[in-house]
């Protein structure tokens, strides 16, 4: 498969940043009284100046240590968090998968999960209909499919939120960890799930900390550190990097 120059993911001077409080809980009487005197929120930045451009039918992996802010970028992208400043463009449907039990509804089954994602993501009922069963059996779920999803093991929850992300052939799909759950098997299935997706020229964006699943799936990758992206190359280059973090 060639490999377009066409972007469809643009971060451009992107800022993310989230509002602690400083204090613990105050009062109404304390809070009116002390109105200028301190700040109640402390804005602390996730990501500083991101720029990343990632083309059509590309597979990028974002590599870094717990809490550098691999997580929030896919998250940027997905659209769910609204950057501090800059631009991020996207060219194309985003198909997320961004952790276990996100976007599932914990009180409904798994098959009323399967019908509110399928018409979130724009499918009529006679489409939902269709790739209803093909959803149950990639999923392997079985009985449980008529489970609340509450009652779900945390694998199981990965197999749903799979099985739905990929119904249907996306033109972005971001992976966050999901394949680290779940029993060899299945996480076999999806590798190869993954990559017909890819062959079929779609932009996958992927975190994982297992870096042989970035060396089979991935092209290029980017280094996240502290919240910036501190180098972007090859695989090589990157994972070279990504080991020195670890060495004391």
């Amino acid at each position: 498969m060639s490999m377009h120059t066409e972007p469809m993911i643009k971060m451009t001077d992107v800022d993310i940043c989230f509002y602690i409080q400083e204090k613990g809980p105050v009062s109404l009487k304390e809070f009116t009284l002390n109105i200028g005197n301190y700040k109640l929120l402390q804005k602390s930045f996730v990501l500083k100046n991101v720029n990343i451009q990632i083309n059509k039918g590309e597979c990028f992996a974002l590599l870094g240590k717990n809490g550098s802010g691999k997580s929030t970028l896919l998250r940027a992208l997905s659209g769910i968090i609204i950057p501090e400043k800059g631009t991020i463009e996207i060219h194309g449907k985003v198909a997320p998968l961004l952790g276990l039990g996100v976007g599932l509804e914990l009180e409904l089954t798994g098959i009323e999960n399967i019908k509110l994602l399928c018409a979130l993501m724009g499918m009529n009922k006679a489409e939902i209909k269709k790739t209803l069963q093909d959803i149950i059996e990639f999923s392997e779920l079985g009985e449980a499919i008529n489970w609340q999803v509450k009652r779900y093991s945390s694998g199981m929850m990965s197999r749903l939120s799979f099985s739905i992300a990929i119904v249907k052939q996306p033109e972005i799909l971001l992976i966050d960890e999901v394949l680290s759950v779940g029993d060899l098997g299945f996480q076999q299935k999806c590798l190869k799930k993954i990559n017909e997706i890819k062959d079929n020229g779609a932009t996958i964006v992927f975190v994982s900390h297992n870096f042989n699943e970035v060396l089979n799936m991935c092209s290029r990758a980017a280094l996240v550190n502290n919240g910036t992206i501190e180098y972007i190359g090859t695989l090589e280059e990157v994972g070279e990097m990504y080991n020195k973090l670890f060495i004391a």
